[in-house]
């Protein structure tokens, strides 16, 4: 099993390990209202956002798998995450013991295919090296998120509420069938 984050490198991105010279900018991703209004809708705090951060970090140490940060790789600034964990939001078995993918993307880097680019890259590399199914948990008033998730390969399970959101609850069996 891996226990350190692999690199990635795609088009535009690259998709590496979470350094401490990146939190400023993921607390300053996670307090922008843009990015949470569909995970939760509050800003996180300064606080809130360093768990977050050290939770992406300790994730591939303890399961193999996790989070990438997400970078431009015109200027090597941070614009996000992708990636895969473990959530246990008890949510049914058919949800909570598989992992769960995620992905969000500061709003300056949103609408140009980038949030797909990083999402196929770690998908692609999920499948690589632990194959197996995925969920995912996207609010159904996310309907950027909803269309990513399809074109992954996700299909819906059912509706569900989470923390008093409407949220559709969907299941990757494997990578979709390529043209």
């Amino acid at each position: 099993m891996i226990r350190s984050t692999p690199m990635i490198n795609t088009a535009r991105l690259t998709l590496c390990a979470m350094r401490p010279e990146d939190f400023d900018r993921f607390a300053e991703i996670w307090r922008d209202p843009c990015v949470v209004r569909h995970i939760g809708g509050t800003p996180r705090s300064r606080g809130e956002a360093w768990d977050s951060f050290l939770r992406n970090a300790g994730h591939w140490h303890m399961v193999g798998f996790g989070q990438w940060a997400v970078l431009q790789q015109s200027n090597r600034k941070l614009i996000g995450q992708a990636g895969f964990f473990y959530s246990n939001r008890s949510m049914g078995e058919d949800f909570d013991g598989f992992p769960e993918a995620g992905w969000i993307l500061a709003p300056e880097a949103q609408g140009q295919g980038m949030g797909f680019e990083a999402a196929q890259a770690a998908h692609d590399w999920f499948d690589r090296v632990i194959p197996g199914p995925l969920v995912a948990m996207v609010d159904a008033a996310n309907n950027s998120s909803q269309k990513l998730a399809k074109k992954l390969g996700y299909l819906l399970m059912r509706e569900g509420e989470y923390n008093g959101t409407p949220v559709h609850l969907l299941k990757r069996n494997g990578p979709p069938a390529r043209a």
